[in-house]
C-alpha cells in the first residue's frame, strides 16, 4: 500500500535502516513464489519446473574451492573487529574480476534502508580508483522481494542495470509506480518497466522464471549465507569482511579502509 511504504521510508530515514528477511536467507524461497508446474521457457531454454529449479545445480562458482582463513585487520587501521567489520572465515569474492578489490552490496529493491543508502553509495563509487569493483547481490528475502532479484539478473545480463537501478529504486518508493512491501508482486508490471530500456516485456518476464535465473539467484543466496548476511543494505569486502558500522556513513568508512587495507596486502 503506498501509505504503508511511505511509513516505512520515513522509518528508514530517522535512523540506520535495515531491512530483514520474512524467514532467515536459508529459508526463504529462491525458486519465485509465482512459479507454477510448468515454467515458460525462454528461447533456447528448456522449460524448467519449481522442484527441479530448486534442487538443480547452480554452477561452478556457488560451490567456492577451499580458501584459506581470512586475516585480521591490523590494529593500526583503527578497525574493531565485532564491531567495525567481522571476519568471513574463508570468504571469496562473489563475481571476482582479475586486478579488483570487489565491495559487494547485499540490497533489495524493495528495501527503504537501501533505497536510502544508494545515493550514498553513488557518491562512494565515483570517488573509487580504478582496482575497486561495485557489484550488487540481490536479497531473496521474501515474496515482494523475490521478483525484483530474479529481475535484477536478467537487467544484468541485457546490460540494463546501469540504467535502470536508480529509476527502479525510485520507481518503487518515490513514485510508488512500482510494487513495493505490502503490495502483490507483479512480474508483468516489472517486464514493462524494463521495457522502457529496450527489453522485450514477454521476453523478460520469460527470462525472469527460467532455469538460469533461478540459478543466479540460488547462487547470491548462498553467497550471503557463506558471508552471514541477515539484513539491508549489507556491504561484503573481496568476500573476505562484512562491515558493520553505526549508521550508512561509518559503514562506508570502514569499506573504505578495509579496501585501503586490500589494497596494500597485494603482492608488489
Amino acid at each position: 500500500m503506498p501509505q504503508t511504504r511511505l511509513a516505512l521510508l520515513l522509518i528508514a530515514l530517522l535512523s540506520l535502516g535495515a531491512c530483514k528477511p520474512e524467514a532467515a536467507p536459508a529459508q526463504s524461497a529462491a525458486t519465485p513464489a509465482a512459479a507454477t508446474a510448468a515454467e515458460p521457457a525462454v528461447e533456447g531454454e528448456p522449460a524448467v519446473s519449481a522442484e527441479a529449479a530448486a534442487a538443480a545445480p547452480t554452477d561452478a562458482a556457488a560451490t567456492p574451492t577451499p580458501a584459506s582463513p581470512s586475516p585480521p585487520v591490523p590494529a593500526e587501521s583503527g578497525l574493531v573487529k565485532g564491531t567495525d567489520y567481522e571476519l568471513i572465515e574463508g570468504g571469496q569474492p562473489f563475481a571476482p574480476v582479475p586486478g579488483k578489490i570487489e565491495v559487494v552490496e547485499v540490497f533489495g529493491y524493495v528495501c527503504p534502508a537501501c533505497a536510502q543508502f544508494q545515493p550514498l553509495v553513488n557518491a562512494w563509487k565515483a570517488k573509487q580508483g580504478a582496482d575497486v569493483h561495485l557489484t550488487y547481490v540481490p536479497a531473496p528475502f521474501g515474496p515482494e522481494w523475490d521478483p525484483y532479484a530474479r529481475a535484477y539478473y536478467v537487467a544484468d545480463s541485457m546490460g540494463l542495470v546501469a540504467r535502470s537501478h536508480d529509476a527502479l529504486i525510485r520507481a518503487i518508493h518515490l513514485e510508488q509506480s512500482m510494487p513495493g512491501e505490502g503490495d502483490k508482486p507483479d512480474d508483468a508490471a516489472i517486464g514493462r518497466f524494463y521495457g522502457r530500456y529496450g527489453a522485450n516485456p514477454q521476453q523478460f518476464v520469460a527470462a525472469m522464471n527460467s532455469f538460469a535465473t533461478i540459478a543466479k539467484v540460488n547462487r547470491g543466496k548462498q553467497f550471503m549465507m557463506r558471508s552471514g548476511v541477515s539484513q539491508t543494505p549489507t556491504l561484503i569486502v573481496n568476500g573476505k569482511y562484512r562491515v558493520i558500522g553505526t549508521s550508512f556513513e561509518d559503514m562506508l568508512r570502514i569499506t573504505d579502509t578495509l579496501v585501503a587495507q586490500e589494497r596494500a596486502a597485494r603482492p608488489r
